[in-house]
């Protein structure tokens, strides 16, 4: 499997568990922290794109999204991760990104590490999210990467 094609599937895996915790942020009715994670993760997820394309910072690093703007934002990120991470792309993938962190400090990182920080970043916040949300007596979404594959929700 070649790294666009591994990318894509855990980008596809990335929005599929957003999409659970979101939904289940929403069944819940349950804001404060778990929105507060979501929003960052997604803002996150918005910030390591524009750095990657030499691009300006969109979102504060901790936004407050509402559950709509979240939604909102996912379904962006969706498309945008799907055009980026297009076989056509591969020599920009293979250029390292050169970026400055939110405290100013130079940076240069291979895209295929990104991609792989990007991805991990999330599910650590989604397990956050998670244990906020049984310990207030909320169900938490399933998010497991082998269930959704199980299922054929990742291809």
């Amino acid at each position: 499997m070649t790294m666009i094609a591994h990318s894509r599937r855990l980008f596809d895996y990335d929005d599929w568990a957003n999409g659970e915790v979101l939904g289940a942020i929403r069944v819940a009715g349950c804001a404060g922290r778990p929105l507060k994670l979501m929003s960052h993760i997604l803002s996150a997820e918005q910030l390591w794109f524009e750095r990657m394309k030499g691009l300006g910072q969109t979102f504060p690093v901790w936004p407050d999204f509402s559950l709509q703007k979240c939604e909102e934002q996912r379904a962006k990120l969706r498309l945008t991760w799907k055009e980026f991470l297009n076989p056509a792309n591969q020599a920009e993938l293979a250029v390292p990104a050169k970026y400055k962190s939110t405290e100013g400090e130079s940076f240069t990182s291979d895209k295929e590490d990104i991609l792989l920080h990007v991805a991990t970043h999330s599910v650590y916040h989604r397990g956050q999210i998670a244990a906020d949300m049984r310990a207030s007596g909320f169900a938490p979404a399933y998010t497991d990467f082998i269930h959704a594959v199980r299922k054929g929700l990742v291809e």
